[in-house]
């Protein structure tokens, strides 16, 4: 019997989100601009650690580099499927720091002050990555370029743009978007879009 590609696709796509072929800008604030990241950009990685780093720009192109192909949710309403992304896996960035046994959280930080939080857990997850490449192309710096976190299996304001830096924490806190009333987890297959969700 043959495969229904289109039903295998719907079988994809989280209730109560549409399909787009496109790749939606959406963020808060303005997109921060680079004219030299060798003096403009570093990434800050601290707190519950054996020991903090600091990598430069070209320090973190020098780390092994990873795939990673999935299907993205944003809590506005669109899925985009297939994504091939090109990166640093998470794994190769948490073997430079060690990672203290009392940490059970990870909070993201960007420029402007941008924040999003997460379990250590998820943070973790096979196919996470530090990206910077986006189907074989470069980031634009509306999507995050230099530097973004992907993580696919939540809602896509969990995969910070712009990130500078990484804090392990034993304690969850809010995020940007968890102080404005989005869900502290945001599992677009429970649609934990809200707090109250």
């Amino acid at each position: 019997m043959p495969i229904n590609t289109e039903e295998t696709k719907r079988d994809r796509i989280p209730p109560n989100q549409r399909q787009t072929t496109g790749f939606p800008v959406l963020h808060y604030g303005d997109v921060p601009e680079y004219t030299d990241l060798a003096t403009q950009w570093d990434l800050r990685i601290f707190g519950l650690v054996e020991e903090e780093a600091t990598l430069s720009y070209e320090q973190l192109m020098a780390l092994p580099k990873g795939n990673s192909t999935n299907d993205i949710h944003c809590v506005t309403g669109w899925s985009k499927l297939d994504n091939v992304w090109e990166g640093i896996p998470v794994e190769e960035i948490t073997k430079l720091v060690r990672i203290k046994p009392e940490a059970k959280y990870v909070m993201l930080h960007a420029e402007q002050g941008w924040t999003a939080n997460l379990p250590l857990a998820d943070f973790l997850a096979p196919g996470n990555l530090f990206a910077y490449k986006h189907n074989g192309e470069e980031l634009t710096p509306e999507h995050g370029w230099p530097l973004r976190f992907v993580v696919p299996h939540l809602y896509f304001w969990k995969s910070a743009k712009w990130v500078r830096g990484i804090e392990f924490m034993e304690k969850d806190r809010q995020g940007f978007w968890e102080k404005n009333g989005y869900n502290m987890y945001g599992d677009p297959w429970k649609e934990q879009r809200f707090a109250w969700d």
